[in-house]
């Protein structure tokens, strides 16, 4: 996630910001404009429309509502346009199920999966896979539904027929540490679930509805293997290969082709999202004793079509240096992973696949808008 700016004053802004510590102007995100914004009230829109706020006589003719979530619970700081009849945001009106926030702890765990599924909304809508303004209060994208476990019934995180189901206890740092050391995982991070359970979503739209299936088994295999019986397997510790390593991101990955496509499609979305933090803070790299340099990161989600190559060329030493900085302060590494060439074939896969897609989306006009100068410088 990149930083942003505040378009009134300058100052620096972060993705989940409600007011700029600088001149104190409210904030919002706008998801039609991919955009953070300083915003004040419309006056001629009535107590609940806002503007983003601007500089001099120029006035934005840009009409926002803050998203109920907002409103009601202090959730969420996405805007919807004033035209849209749903009350709430393109990212919130994806959660078709909450916990019972009457249950202590609950509140606090839907805001945290809100905000990371805030985060993969923006990701998403930066490769144009989702629309970041439907029409008529419209959703596009996969449903949520955020569970805790009951009595004889443990929920269990996954996906199923465009509906993304995530344990709410995935939201408590400690119990998703304990699950991450039971499981013998190297990561576990409530982003890194979302990301994977999208990437099963997106093999239903873009690889079995795409017509991509005979690619896919060409590098994934053949994804028609008794799913069930493949994760009992797996989970029994039985037919995982000794030189995993070589062929797929993970242990996990190995289990079946589609849990192989999920890890992968994850991590490419890890790579893009580091990737364009870096740039926002103009990154440069150099290896220590190598003859490779980075003169500057690019920002894969707003350089058009990157080749995959130099996405690696960069990600490879930025890895390293992220995993020395948490090092330096006491912590495991960040990105626990060493890609070989065979996972890397499949990222490749994974990159085609979006960039054909981004280049559909932006053929039919998929895109979000383009901000107006006056105001873009820099649940239910």
């Amino acid at each position: 996630m990149k930083t942003f700016h505040c378009q009134y004053c300058g100052h620096p802004l972060f993705f989940e910001n409600v007011q700029c510590l600088q001149c104190e102007s409210e904030l919002a995100f706008l998801p039609d404009r991919l955009n953070m914004a300083a915003i004040e009230p419309a006056p001629d829109g009535g107590q609940e429309t806002w503007r983003p706020r601007a500089r001099g006589k120029k006035t934005s003719t840009l009409r926002y509502r803050l998203c109920s979530n907002h409103t009601t619970a202090n959730a969420c700081n996405f805007a919807v346009p004033a035209d849209d009849p749903n009350i709430f945001c393109v990212a919130c009106r994806l959660t078709r199920i909450l916990p019972d926030l009457s249950v202590a702890g609950n509140p606090e765990r839907w805001y945290r999966l809100e905000a990371a599924k805030r985060r993969l909304f923006y990701t998403l809508g930066k490769l144009g896979l989702v629309a970041t303004a439907p029409p008529n209060g419209a959703a596009d994208g996969p449903i949520f539904e955020f569970l805790a476990d009951l009595p004889g019934q443990p929920v269990m995180t996954g996906h199923s027929q465009g509906v993304i189901t995530v344990n709410v206890a995935e939201a408590d740092d400690a119990e998703r540490v304990r699950r991450r050391e039971q499981m013998h995982e190297p990561y576990r991070t409530l982003i890194g679930h979302l990301r994977h359970e999208s990437g099963h979503y997106y093999w239903d739209r873009l690889i079995d509805e795409g017509g991509r299936t005979e690619a896919f088994r060409e590098v994934f295999g053949n994804e028609q293997l008794n799913y069930q019986q493949a994760l009992q397997d797996h989970y029994a510790h039985q037919g995982t290969p000794a030189d995993w390593q070589e062929h797929f991101v993970s242990e996990y990955a190995t289990s079946h082709p589609w849990e192989d496509w999920a890890e992968t499609w994850a991590h490419y979305l890890h790579m893009v999202d580091l990737l364009e933090t870096a740039a926002s803070y103009n990154t440069r790299l150099t290896i220590p004793g190598q003859d490779l340099e980075v003169e500057e990161v690019m920002n894969p989600l707003e350089t058009g079509h990157p080749h995959f190559d130099l996405l690696v060329e960069q990600w490879v030493p930025l890895t390293l240096l992220l995993n020395s900085l948490n090092r330096s302060l006491g912590q495991d590494d960040a990105y626990p992973f060493a890609l070989s060439p065979g996972a890397l074939e499949k990222l490749r896969f994974v990159h085609d696949v979006i960039s054909e897609t981004r280049s559909q989306s932006a053929a039919q006009g998929v895109q979000p808008q383009k901000e107006e100068a006056v105001a873009g410088a820099a649940a239910q």
